[in-house]
């Protein structure tokens, strides 16, 4: 797999049928190895171990309906109130972000509301602040460590 812009982590991995698997410790399973899981798991392992966020408040590619239409999110970090803090967007290093990537987060963030988006492709990391008020982002260097909430 691609060397990604993330600290190293130690993974769980392995071998079945000819398919890697990697551990996920949010699903607590081994899910296949695909270039856009590896960027997941490693913001994964970001959030807890570097931005120090629980375990208990991070949710993994779980679905949601947006205009009648079905959806998945990769990353979701809850407040200790239930709301949304931020909402993680996970493409393969392969994947140039762009425009549209933006516009899928902030579609999804119509309906989750968190205050924080992130969008990843493990090479290149952009961090957002939702203002509500002005219905516009503000991009920031990184995203806030949870004690710092």
């Amino acid at each position: 797999m691609t060397e990604l812009n993330f600290p190293q982590f130690s993974f769980r991995l392995k071998n079945s049928e000819n398919k890697v698997s990697i551990f996920d410790c949010i699903r607590k399973k081994f899910v296949i190895l695909q270039p856009e899981e590896w960027v997941r798991q490693h913001c994964v392992h970001y959030l807890i171990n570097e931005k120090k966020y629980p375990i208990s408040h991070v949710n993994v590619e779980k679905e949601l309906k947006i205009n009648g239409l079905k959806k998945r999110y990769d990353i979701v970090v809850f407040n200790s109130d239930g709301s949304i803090h931020l909402i993680v967007e996970c493409k393969a290093p392969r994947i140039k972000i762009n425009q549209s990537t933006f516009d899928q987060i902030a579609q999804y963030n119509l309906a989750l509301e968190a205050t924080f988006l992130m969008v990843t492709n493990g090479l290149n990391h952009y961090y957002c602040q939702m203002d509500f008020k002005a219905e516009k982002y503000l991009f920031l260097q990184n995203i806030p460590d949870y004690n710092e909430q």
